[in-house]
C-alpha cells in the first residue's frame, strides 16, 4: 500500500511538531559560531545534505529509505561530536518510527539509539562543561531517540490498517450491493416465475375446456385472474417496501396457490420460528415457494407435505410429494441453484431426495439467531 503524506505529519503529542522545527533550524547556530570557516563550511554542506535527504527519502522505496536513514545517522553523529549540537537525533528517531517492516525499524531503532547514547557519552569526556551546561535537554532529546520512533512506528501502521479497513469496507460494501441484486434477482424469479408458470398452465387448461365444459374454464380462468392479482400484489410489496417474508406468511399463499393446481397440501410444526432472524425468514420462504413451485410445475403430484422441525441447533423444513420424482442426471434449474446460493448464506444446506416422490429438505443453523442475542448483551 502506498504511503500517504499525512502519516508523516501524524503525531500524538502537540509539542512533538515544535520540538521538530527547533532540531532542525537550531543547528545552523551551532555550525556559523564553529571557530574554523572550513567547520563553518563543512557544517552548512551536512546540515544541507540531511534536511535534503530527510525531505526527499519519503517517496524513496524501501531499500533507500534504509540508506537514507543510515546517512542521517552518519550526519548527526557528526554534528554531534564536532559541534555539540545533540538534537538531529529526534528528526532521525522520528523517521525511523515511519521505516515499513519490523525487521528493519528493529535495526534502525537499535543502532539511532546506541550511536546517539554513545556520541553523547564521548561529547561528555571531551566537552564537558559545553554538555552539562544543556544537561536537561540532553537527557530529553536521549528520552525522545527511545520513544519517538515506537509512537511514530505505531502511528503509522494505525493509519496503514485505517485504510486497509477503508478498502475492505468499500469492498463488503460492494458484495453487499451485489448480493442485493442478486437476491432481488432471485426473488422476482421465485415470485413472478411461480406465478406466470401457474397462469400458463392454467391458460392452456383453460383453452381446452372452454368447448367442452366451459363451468370448469370458467373457474380456471378466475384463478388465472386472482393468481395474477396475487402477483401484482407481491411485485410490488417486493419493488416498493423490499420487505421480508416470513414463512408463516408465505404458508398461505402457498396454500393459495397448490389449492388452485388441485393439490392438497398437509403443514406440521410451528411455523412462526421464533428462534431465527427475518432475514433467514425471507431466505426460507423464498426457499419454500422455488421447491413448491416445482411440485406445481414439474412432479404431477397431488399431494405435498410440509414439515418444519426446530432442535435446540437447527431449523428443518422438509418440502415432500407423492409426484414422479426426479428423473436420474437431469441438471438443477436455475431455481434449485438460487435455493442452494440462498441457504449457503445464511451458513445453512439443501438436500434434495427422490423416492416415492420428491423430498426436499432445508437445514438452518440457530446459531445464527443466538450469535445476534449475544452481540446484544
Amino acid at each position: 500500500m502506498e504511503k500517504r503524506w499525512h502519516y508523516i505529519f501524524q503525531l500524538s503529542s502537540g509539542l512533538v511538531p515544535y520540538v521538530l522545527v527547533v532540531s532542525f533550524l537550531v543547528p545552523f547556530y551551532f555550525v556559523v559560531t564553529a571557530p574554523t570557516s572550513e567547520q563553518i563550511t563543512i557544517g552548512i554542506i551536512l546540515l544541507l545534505l540531511f534536511f535534503a535527504i530527510n525531505l526527499g527519502s519519503y517517496r524513496a522505496n524501501d531499500g533507500m529509505r534504509v540508506v537514507f536513514t543510515i546517512v542521517q545517522m552518519a550526519t548527526s553523529v557528526v554534528i554531534t561530536l564536532v559541534y555539540g549540537y545533540v538534537y538531529l537525533a529526534l528528526p532521525v528517531a522520528f523517521y525511523i518510527g515511519n521505516i515499513r517492516g519490523k525487521i528493519p525499524f528493529g535495526i534502525l531503532y537499535s543502532m539511532h539509539a546506541s550511536i546517539t547514547f554513545l556520541a553523547i557519552n564521548y561529547g561528555f569526556h571531551t566537552r564537558e562543561v559545553f554538555f552539562m551546561i544543556q544537561f536537561p535537554f540532553v537527557i530529553l532529546c536521549l528520552i525522545g531517540v527511545v520513544l519517538i520512533p515506537f509512537n511514530q512506528y505505531s502511528q503509522q501502521r494505525r493509519g496503514q490498517l485505517q485504510d486497509q479497513l477503508a478498502d475492505a469496507n468499500k469492498r463488503i460494501a460492494d458484495l453487499i450491493k451485489q448480493e442485493e441484486r442478486e437476491r432481488i434477482s432471485r426473488d422476482l424469479h421465485d415470485t413472478l416465475g411461480q406465478k406466470l408458470s401457474l397462469i400458463g398452465l392454467k391458460s392452456e387448461l383453460a383453452s381446452k375446456l372452454i368447448e367442452k365444459r366451459p363451468e370448469q374454464a370458467k373457474k380456471e380462468l378466475f384463478d388465472i385472474h386472482h393468481t395474477a392479482r396475487t402477483a401484482l400484489k407481491e411485485v410490488r410489496e417486493l419493488v416498493s417496501k423490499m420487505r421480508g417474508m416470513k414463512v408463516e406468511e408465505e404458508l398461505v399463499r402457498i396454500k393459495q396457490i397448490l389449492t388452485a393446481a388441485h393439490i392438497r397440501l398437509t403443514c406440521t410444526g410451528d411455523s412462526a420460528l421464533p428462534n431465527i432472524t427475518p432475514y433467514v425468514h425471507n431466505v426460507l420462504s423464498m426457499c419454500i415457494k422455488e421447491a413448491v413451485n416445482n411440485v406445481v410445475n414439474h412432479s404431477n403430484a397431488d399431494e405435498c407435505a410440509i414439515n418444519i422441525e426446530q432442535t435446540p441447533t437447527d431449523t428443518i423444513i422438509t418440502i415432500r410429494d407423492n409426484g414422479e420424482g426426479i428423473p436420474g442426471g437431469r441438471k438443477e434449474g436455475n431455481g434449485i441453484t438460487g435455493m442452494r446460493e440462498r441457504m449457503d448464506f445464511v451458513n445453512g444446506s439443501l438436500a434434495i431426495l427422490s423416492e416415492n416422490g420428491t423430498r426436499v429438505v432445508l437445514t438452518v443453523p440457530n446459531v445464527i439467531k443466538q450469535l445476534e442475542r449475544e452481540k446484544d448483551v
